[in-house]
């Protein structure tokens, strides 16, 4: 494996990682064709590659009482972007056009969703997904009429804030390590299969 996906080391085959996180690994392999360079960059710390995504597994994987797995992507690829982390706006924003069928909207809002022709319930979900990433991110009683206003459970209003604190760890760690997206990234959902 590559030196270049990381600054920090990286196992030399997967053959020396535990079993499950090697499992881990494969399974994901076998579904996205590919292996996405931030599980190799996190395998060199087991205990914090197990944590990461039990967590994100929780957060990204949860049925939610009215967030969509789409709206859940496009809440990583704004922060990401404020961010400035080019892996998780291209890994994610791959998931933004495949969940939403939408060729564009992964780009329109990583530029600016402000701007971006969404509806009034995503823009209010971001606009709160960055109030959590720039401001402190409190959840004040006109934050919580806002959300609930355009069709979010309370429960969803700590998804939001809860993927965009997450995914501040997951940038911060990403340009850390200095991984780049898998090329991969780039095409999906873009182009036919």
């Amino acid at each position: 494996m590559s030196s270049s996906l990381s600054r920090f080391n990286v196992p030399e085959t997967l053959d020396d990682l535990p079993d499950d996180i090697r499992n881990t690994i494969l399974t994901v392999q076998g579904k996205a064709g590919f292996v996405p360079n931030v599980f190799l960059m996190l395998a060199h710390r087991p205990a914090e590659f197990r944590a990461f995504f039990a967590y994100h597994d929780a957060l990204m994987e949860r049925e939610s009482d009215t967030l969509t797995k789409a709206e859940k992507e496009m809440i990583v690829v704004a922060t990401s972007a404020r961010n400035r982390c080019l892996y998780c706006v291209v890994a994610h924003g791959a998931l933004v056009r495949i969940y939403s069928k939408d060729p564009l909207l992964a780009d329109q809002v990583a530029i600016n969703h402000r701007v971006a022709p969404i509806s009034e319930r995503h823009r209010v979900m971001l606009d709160f997904a960055m109030h959590c990433v720039i401001d402190v991110g409190e959840m004040t009683d006109e934050w919580l009429a806002r959300l609930l206003e355009v069709g979010f459970s309370q429960e969803d209003c700590w998804d939001i804030g809860a993927i965009a604190a997450f995914f501040g760890l997951s940038n911060r760690l990403v340009t850390l390590a200095g991984t780049p997206p898998n090329e991969e990234f780039y095409l999906m959902g873009r182009v036919p299969r």
